[in-house]
C-alpha cells in the first residue's frame, strides 16, 4: 500500500474509493488553492477536495447512504489528512 505520510492525497482519495466502490467514473479536484490562508489550510496545499463518484454501489442507496460509503472509504485520511471533502455521488444512468 501506498505511504499515507508521503502519497499525494488525491492519489490516496483515488485509490481508497477505487478498491471501495468499483467506481465507473472517479473525479478527484484539489479545491485547496481556494482555501490558501483560511482555517484548515495546513499549507500542504492538499487539505480541501471534492470527489465525484460514479457507482453501482450507490444504487437504490439514499443520499446520506451514499456519503457514509465514501466517507468509510476515507476514513483514515479525513481523519489525518483532508480538512474538508465536497461529494457528489450518482449511480450509473442518473
Amino acid at each position: 500500500m501506498t505511504d499515507l505520510a508521503t502519497a499525494p492525497v488525491a492519489d490516496l482519495i483515488a485509490a481508497r474509493l477505487t478498491e471501495a466502490l468499483s467506481p465507473s467514473a472517479l473525479e478527484v479536484i484539489n479545491d485547496s488553492h481556494h482555501h490558501a490562508g483560511h482555517m484548515g489550510d495546513d499549507k500542504s496545499g492538499e487539505s480541501h477536495f471534492t470527489v465525484i463518484v460514479e457507482s453501482a454501489a450507490f444504487a437504490g442507496v439514499s443520499r446520506v447512504g451514499r456519503q457514509r460509503l465514501v466517507n468509510q472509504a476515507l476514513a483514515e485520511l479525513l481523519a489525518t489528512r483532508i480538512h474538508a471533502l465536497a461529494i457528489k455521488t450518482r449511480a450509473p444512468g442518473e
